[in-house]
């Protein structure tokens, strides 16, 4: 009985959600983050940068001359429980569109979700090139994937390393699976050999057997896919080693919390992310500013994504004109925003291109951009 009244709930909130939302007195928009867990620093990063983004717009005014509400959920990076946040969003609390769900595993969950409910979702992190190739209508991302990072910056990675000989070490994951394979893929076919490819769990905290094979193998590089409490202990422990290898990753080590927790470890490393506070430019300036100002702190990768992410949003509803689905699903299609890294917009499938990304090395705890480079159409 209680599953039928549910179903039945859920069937008149698919009927009734466009009208019921424009009643409300604030526009909602939900967002599901890992705030707890192993990746919950970047998740909380996130939200910061999505409430900062959603505080200078309602101070302008808001959208549509209401002003905008974020409702958060814990999605911990999992399927099941980003699934039921996104249920929640939905359902109970009438979002007009959806952001995350930070991991691809979590956000792949979630997209047949919001496509059931015909809303409007938009993933600023999740980069698993095949979110965007399922053929949903209601699917976006403002995120890089893991391909356009591997064919961008693996020539440049070869050259600027001189790299004959690899070894990968990712989170078991779609993310740190698919980063492994396609770096190891374009490097590989640049002439650089792969020497280990190995895989640890979310919230490992003991890398010393890895790093002995690590060791042992004597690669020219070795790369690295993960985000902050993981990437942090690994590369900690590799400098105990005495591991002279050059280093270098993807995920958020160009970010204030990964610096500040791999303290002196992390001097020399590279890092090829879609931003970095000292990325050049006028509204990135800004950007770091006003952000700097509200965290006491420079925002890095994920606090960028989350202000982004809901700026386009936003924008869309602004385009869109009213909070119907269809109507702010045809709006992000239109997108064309300036963010402090570039300009966004999609494709007709989703995909987001025309930011700019770059390669940097930390230096004396700083992102010194080492390339920079827009991302093209895909």
């Amino acid at each position: 009985m209680r599953k039928l009244s549910c179903a039945l709930l859920l069937v008149g909130a698919v009927g009734g959600a466009s009208s019921a939302a424009w009643a409300q007195e604030t526009i909602k928009i939900g967002v599901i983050q890992p705030l707890t867990g192993s990746v919950a620093y970047n998740g909380l990063t996130y939200v910061n940068g999505a409430k900062l983004a959603v505080e200078r717009r309602n101070a302008a005014g808001g959208v549509l001359g209401k002003k905008v509400e974020l409702v958060i959920e814990d999605g911990q990076c999992r399927p099941a429980n980003s699934v039921n946040a996104a249920e929640k969003l939905i359902v109970r609390d009438k979002v007009v569109a959806l952001t995350g769900a930070f991991c691809s595993s979590a956000t792949a969950a979630v997209m047949p979700v919001a496509e059931k409910y015909k809303l409007p979702m938009l993933s600023g992190v999740s980069s698993k090139a095949d979110l965007t190739e399922k053929g949903l209508q209601y699917f976006f991302r403002s995120a890089e994937t893991d391909r356009l990072m591997s064919k961008t910056f693996s020539k440049i990675l070869a050259q600027k390393l001189q790299l004959k000989t690899v070894a990968y070490i990712g989170v078991n994951d779609d993310w740190g699976r698919g980063s492994v394979e396609d770096f190891s893929k374009d490097l590989g076919a640049l002439g650089v050999k792969t020497v280990m490819k190995e895989y640890f769990d979310h919230g490992a905290t003991d890398f010393y057997t890895l790093l002995t094979r690590l060791r042992a193998a004597k690669p020219d590089g070795v790369f690295v896919a993960a985000e902050t409490q993981d990437g942090s202990i690994l590369v900690k422990q590799f400098k105990e080693f005495g591991i002279q290898t050059k280093i270098f990753g993807v995920g958020s080590w160009a970010t204030a919390d990964f610096i500040g927790l791999t303290g002196e470890a992390s001097e020399g490393i590279y890092a090829a992310v879609p931003y970095a506070s000292s990325m050049p430019g006028e509204r990135n300036q800004s950007f770091v500013q006003y952000y700097s100002a509200a965290y006491k702190e420079k925002p890095g990768k994920y606090g960028a994504a989350g202000y982004n992410a809901l700026n386009i949003v936003m924008e869309a509803i602004a385009r869109a004109g009213n909070t119907q689905a269809d109507a702010i699903r045809d709006a992000l299609r239109k997108t064309d925003y300036a963010a402090p890294n570039g300009h966004f917009k999609f494709t007709e499938k989703g995909e987001g291109y025309g930011f700019d990304v770059v390669l940097v090395q930390i230096q004396n705890r700083e992102p010194k951009v080492v390339a920079q480079a827009p991302t093209e159409k895909p």
